[in-house]
């Protein structure tokens, strides 16, 4: 039988944080295993960013801790040992160009999100961190020390066991969850799995459905919860109507704040005139209807709305769309600003986590050393990226994340003695 060999960790998962974290260890000397189920590494992290890959946010880590709605101070350290200026620098210092779009939205310069994988692949190649394709079966515990994990029949043992495993969302790349039942195997708890940055399916559906593919470019969302008038969430940006609902950026991250959904009512406002005032909205109005001041009133906000969310503001301000406009009333005017304003969708559940960007919920925090990402359960083993209860908006935050808890628990690991 052939002895087994012994890395200086062994790390469970060839995503984002799995991969970076291999190449920060073979940075500071250190001997290391991936073990991926997927022949192919980073499956992922290929498809992220709409296959562009939105690397990282360029911002100040105040910024990107405002940007994790829940468990932020959990970060903080991490954060502050790898910022995005780190990420960028990485990446740009092992030959991938990167570019900063709007939103501080870091995307390589290819547009693909190829490049950043291959581009760690390589780099852990290049270092000597063995990739190798195979299924952990489960881990391998000893005196309270985690020491290695098993493939079936076959061992690989290391100083330290590091799982990057992701969470339960886009299951067909690997992340099936399969990483919290190893959590647990140790000790530890997992939160309530629950998708994250996910689309909405509303009440209104068949509006929606009436606007399928209509794009907003620059509206106004507002996610409030109950009968509350302080919204949980409010931005300015982009978003999209599907034949089930919402989606696009702005939705995505309000679904972040949405949980016990069975317990509590939340509606979306959508401003779709955010620059303009009531009143200004208002005096906008009564110039496009006295440019044509016999017009149907279905047929006058041409130069106001896309032509398919014209139907539907029609019927939601109660104002015959046969009407003439030189005929709607003070009030019916006021009814019509209120819809464009305050635009309201009902929501009804979140699409399934299968659908979701990133997922809510995972391992329990207070279980978990911030400063190294050591189990404070179990020694020498190491929780990285999305398996952890984290979660943030879109727009490069969960990768970094991902790169900076990586980075933290590289430090961490200790060289196994010889």
């Amino acid at each position: 039988m052939m002895p087994t060999k012994t890395y200086d960790a062994v790390i469970v998962g060839g995503g984002a944080a799995g991969l970076f974290c291999g190449c920060q260890l073979a940075t500071l000397g250190k001997s290391a295993v991936i073990i991926e189920k997927n022949e192919r590494f980073g499956r992922k992290l290929r498809i992220t960013g709409k296959g562009r890959c939105n690397v990282t946010n360029n911002c100040d880590v105040e910024t990107v801790m405002k940007n994790i709605p829940r468990n932020n101070r959990f970060m903080y350290s991490s954060l502050s040992c790898f910022t995005s200026e780190d990420t960028m620098a990485f990446f740009e210092g092992i030959g991938v160009p990167l570019k900063t779009e709007r939103g501080n939205r870091v995307f390589p310069v290819s547009d693909s999100a190829h490049d950043i994988a291959d581009t760690l692949v390589n780099y852990c190649l290049d270092c000597g961190v063995e990739l190798v394709s195979r299924e952990v079966t489960s881990l391998i515990i000893e005196e309270g020390c985690a020491v290695g994990v098993r493939c079936g029949e076959s061992e690989y043992r290391g100083g330290s066991v590091i799982i990057a495993t992701g969470g339960r969302s886009y299951p067909k790349t690997g992340s099936d969850g399969f990483g919290y039942k190893l959590a647990k195997s140790a000790g530890h708890h997992v939160t309530p799995i629950t998708p994250s940055l996910c689309p909405i399916v509303t009440e209104e559906a068949e509006e929606c459905a009436e606007m399928m593919g209509l794009s907003l470019k620059n509206c106004t969302l507002s996610l409030l919860e109950d009968n509350s008038n302080k919204p949980l969430y409010e931005e300015l940006g982009e978003m999209l109507f599907t034949h089930f609902g919402l989606s696009g950026p702005l939705v995505l991250s309000a679904s972040a704040h949405i949980r016990d959904i069975e317990k509590h009512t939340y509606h979306i406002c959508i401003d779709l005139k955010p620059a303009l005032s009531i009143e200004q909205l208002d005096a906008r109005i009564l110039r496009d209807f006295s440019d044509f001041p016999n017009r149907e009133f279905g047929n006058s906000l041409g130069k106001l709305l896309p032509a398919k969310m014209i139907p539907v503001i029609v019927a939601r301000s109660g104002i015959s769309s046969e009407k003439r406009v030189n005929q709607i009333t003070r009030e019916e005017r006021r009814s019509l600003v209120e819809v464009i304003k305050k635009l309201t969708f009902i929501v009804k559940r979140l699409r399934p986590i299968d659908e979701a960007i990133i997922t809510r919920g995972g391992v329990e925090l207070s279980e978990i050393d911030p400063k190294t990402m050591q189990s404070k359960l179990c020694k020498n083993l190491y929780f990285i990226g999305e398996i952890l209860d984290l979660d943030a908006y879109t727009g490069g935050f969960n990768l970094q994340i991902a790169w900076s808890t990586a980075y933290a628990c590289a430090q961490a690991v200790e060289y196994t003695e010889e």
